[in-house]
């Protein structure tokens, strides 16, 4: 059995070895076994832990979901309110703990495969629920409630589709424009709208 006290730090280290197999060899890939070897312990642990694949799996989807959390509450924590919360809210979805290719391979791998696997589906809609919550919160300080939903929408679908575009070799451009391209399509539907976009440093 596991010393106590050692729990967390033992799910942390087989997570971290889940997404280390499946940037190197793919999902199919990733069995209990090989997560063991590489963490330097038994798959009988890594069972006792997670039960089987799909809960080390689940477990893995939900680290990466709490490290962006992680993310919008460090970086709207110091934003400006209003625009520069909306702002702070982008630039998490392409900060640099988001853009590593350990972490973007385990994001497209858990992508392609939540249509086949219901606690993948239903971890996903959480993450995707808190991204148009997050932003429609902060533009309703911005605009009329309507508008600021149709927004908060139009920009969450945004933000997911040009990370995956600039997160695969053939994007044909990177995060960091994906980022300015989001700010762009806020600034522009916050100006169409009448919502304010002065006194705020947009680069």
């Amino acid at each position: 059995m596991p010393k106590r006290g050692m729990e967390p730090i033992r799910q942390r280290q087989f997570i971290e070895a889940t997404l280390q197999i499946i940037h190197e060899q793919g999902l199919h890939e990733t069995t209990l076994a090989r997560v063991g070897r590489r963490a330097g312990a038994s798959p009988g642990l890594v069972a006792h832990y997670f039960g089987d694949k799909s809960g080390l799996l689940a477990a893995t989807l939900r680290h990466l979901a709490r490290e962006l959390a992680r993310e919008y509450r460090e970086r709207r924590r110091t934003a400006e309110p209003g625009l520069g919360q909306v702002l702070a809210i982008i630039d998490a979805n392409f900060a640099p703990s988001q853009s590593g290719a350990v972490v973007v391979s385990g994001w497209l791998s858990f992508w392609a495969q939540v249509n086949h696997h219901p606690e993948l589906a239903r971890i996903q809609r959480i993450v995707t629920r808190r991204l148009e919550s997050n932003l429609l919160h902060a533009l309703r300080g911005l605009l009329a409630r309507e508008d600021a939903r149709h927004v908060a929408e139009g920009l969450g679908v945004m933000i997911d589709g040009l990370w995956l575009r600039a997160s695969m070799r053939t994007g044909g451009f990177d995060i960091s424009q994906a980022r300015e391209l989001a700010r762009d399509y806020l600034i522009s539907q916050l100006r169409l709208r009448g919502g304010e976009t002065q006194n705020v440093r947009i680069a």
